[in-house]
């Protein structure tokens, strides 16, 4: 019983969570949703959420009840992992919390091809070596904000061929190669700032 009032509790506030990131006024006046045209899953999962179900706003249903078709949806490790994510959340400070939400809406007015972009870029930095993933943090942060300002606008500027270019070009340097090239950089910044 404990353990199903753990996950009940974290389902909600995942929920909750999802109703305060995402942003609001997305979906319009649109018909309110009716409690009684929730599947009896839902209704079990907003359980939480029926005596003020009428109150809340129709995005916040909508959201709501995507959140809870998702949660239904999910294998038990998936279901794990968003408990465990939870806890993060839950663990960050406010402001974190709060760079993360304007991080998060920003990705939203993103075209679809620039969140796959996106994506894809994290997908290829997660599969790098843990050492390759703590240098290239390391290298950001040692970055002025000027220098990361200037890194982001070259590379928003550059086409995807462009970029897909430069990266199969680094990938056919050696590491003495990518090295030199470091250094010059650093090199650069230095003269720069001085």
């Amino acid at each position: 019983m404990i353990n199903a009032r753990y996950y009940r509790s974290c389902l909600i506030e995942i929920c909750i969570l999802a109703v305060l990131i995402l942003p609001t006024g997305a979906l319009g006046e649109e018909v309110r949703l009716s409690w009684d045209k929730l599947s009896r899953e839902e209704k079990q999962i907003l359980q939480p959420f029926a005596d003020r179900w009428d109150s809340l706003d129709t995005e916040q249903q909508r959201t709501l009840q995507k959140g809870a078709r998702r949660w239904n949806g999910m294998s038990p490790e998936q279901r794990q992992r968003a408990r465990n994510q939870l806890d993060q959340w839950k663990k960050m400070p406010p402001e974190q919390r709060e760079r993360i939400r304007r991080q998060f809406k920003r990705y939203k007015k993103l075209s679809p091809d620039e969140r796959q972009r996106l994506r894809e870029v994290r997908r290829r930095f997660q599969s790098l070596p843990p050492e390759q993933k703590k240098q290239l943090r390391k290298r950001w942060q040692n970055m002025s904000p000027e220098q990361r300002r200037k890194m982001r606008e070259r590379w928003r500027n550059m086409s995807p061929e462009e970029r897909e270019k430069r990266r199969r070009q680094w990938q056919n340097m050696t590491p003495k190669e990518r090295k030199n090239i470091r250094r010059r950089r650093e090199k650069k910044t230095d003269e720069e700032h001085s």
